[in-house]
């Protein structure tokens, strides 16, 4: 709610400045209070109906074009004069390429906080553990995307409960750095409870990061690859260890965007190995070397690996082939991804009728990797499942108070972020919805029509036949 009062302020701003009238003035006109903007200002709440009537009045009586811009910090909605929009046009007829919502991570966050998906795919996950049969030195585990790390320390809690000896070798890629941050602070205690881990991560591509080095020969010369042994026997002094990295994964982890498709790229390959010194000599055949890791993982997570609108044929042929490669005999390639048919999706297409986001399924996928992999098919098995076993449900964390016939505009807001972060709306799509208050009759009449608000993901295994 703050967000958006925010954003409701910047707005009447710049349209007083283009009307050339005194923000009183504006107060009077549209709810009767020479004073509602400074009463904003110092933090008063506005309802949702002042909220709507406000916008439309900017709406109906802007003088100006209103395009979609971002500001320095928060990337937060404004409006900006039509003077500025033609700069914005020729930025993007120029190969510029927009800002999109998937990679806003002030959403992001507020979609993980307020919905339980990663809870729900950590249990999921959890259930691949009854099929692992590790064989020395190491049970090898690959997370396809580390994220804050919440599925993957849950998933290492997991493995201890029912491998408490076995010494793990954990590997994983993540190229945002504050993700990274914020995995490697799960850590600490579970190096003290189980101690004999190697823990990896890279900022390398699916192709490369399952055997920890670049395809291409000159960044595999110029791989920047760091060993951390941790000290100590406490949570507390290997956490005071691994914050101190900050500065190193700050170097390793630039990136830049691509030309094409303005996804983030790596500037120097970087792998950081971490473990327990007083059980070096215990995981010595664990401990990875540059050039010397050759895949064969039990267990391989591909949680979310991709957007949704792309082509069936990237995401097999760029992620999962190459997943797919690195598994073990009986090891197990563990995919997920949204499903849609859910009231999430209900509440956008009230708005986008036509819209359809997931339109490649588990097996559309299964087919394309089957024909991808050609005759080295034969050594895997494809289980799509049922619907029933396959699809699995999470929901926006709410109250039961919450949902009734004056639902919270905290609440509203927090489910819109989840719908359009879910279905993948790109934020030049959003701004007409924004402006006249339609997405938030629509998300109201979802969250009362179901009671509260939930999504729908579906999963698929791909194993290595055994030798």
């Amino acid at each position: 709610m703050l967000e958006e009062i925010t954003n409701l302020i910047k707005e009447i701003e710049t349209y007083c400045q283009q009307a050339e009238m005194s923000e009183s003035t504006f107060g009077r006109q549209v709810v009767n209070d020479g004073k509602f903007v400074s009463r904003l200002r110092n933090g008063k709440g506005v309802t949702l109906k002042t909220l709507l009537k406000t916008r439309n009045y900017i709406k109906a009586n802007t003088p100006t074009k209103f395009v979609r811009c971002l500001s320095d910090a928060e990337g937060i909605e404004s409006p900006v004069p039509a003077t500025a929009v033609t700069a914005i046009e020729n930025q993007q007829s120029d190969g510029y390429t927009p800002f999109r919502f998937y990679d806003n991570r002030q959403k992001y966050l507020a979609f993980v906080n307020t919905c339980n998906e990663k809870w729900a795919i950590a249990q999921r996950a959890g259930k691949e553990m009854q099929h692992i049969r590790p064989v020395p030195p190491a049970l090898r585990i690959f997370d396809a995307g580390m994220g804050d790390g919440t599925v993957l320390t849950y998933l290492m809690r997991n493995l201890h409960r029912k491998f408490p000896t076995v010494p793990l070798f954990i590997n994983t890629k993540e190229i945002s750095l504050e993700d990274i941050r914020l995995g490697l602070s799960k850590l600490p205690d579970r190096f003290c409870e189980h101690p004999a881990t190697v823990f990896v991560i890279s900022n390398l591509h699916y192709s490369e990061a399952p055997w920890l080095m670049p395809g291409n020969v000159n960044l595999a010369a110029a791989l920047n690859w760091h060993e951390v042994r941790l000290e100590g026997a406490s949570a507390h002094e290997y956490g005071e260890q691994i914050e101190s990295l900050r500065a190193l994964l700050a170097d390793g982890w630039k990136t830049q965007s691509s030309p094409a498709t303005g996804n983030p790229l790596y500037v120097r390959p970087s792998v950081l190995v971490i473990y327990r010194e007083d059980h070096r000599f215990l995981l010595e055949n664990v401990i990875p070397h540059p050039g010397q890791n050759t895949g064969n993982y039990d267990l391989i997570l591909a949680s979310q690996p991709w957007r949704a609108r792309i082509s069936a044929e990237f995401k097999v042929g760029k992620i999962l082939m190459p997943l797919t490669r690195g598994l073990a005999p009986g090891g197990r390639l563990l995919a997920i991804q949204s499903y849609g048919n859910d009231p999430g999706l209900d509440i956008v297409r009230k708005i986008w009728p036509d819209e359809n986001p997931f339109t490649v399924n588990r097996h559309q996928l299964i087919k394309g990797l089957k024909d991808g992999l050609g005759r080295e098919a034969k050594d895997f098995n494809f289980n799509a499942f049922s619907d029933a076993k396959s699809i699995f449900r999470y929901d926006m964390h709410t109250l039961p108070s919450e949902i009734d016939d004056r639902i919270g505009t905290s609440t509203l807001f927090a489910a819109w972020n989840a719908v359009i972060y879910v279905n993948q709306i790109e934020d030049e799509r959003l701004q007409d919805a924004i402006l006249t208050g339609e997405y938030l009759q629509a998300t109201s009449e979802g969250l009362k029509k179901n009671n509260g608000l939930w999504f729908n993901d579906e999963t698929f295994v791909v194993s290595r036949r055994q030798d």
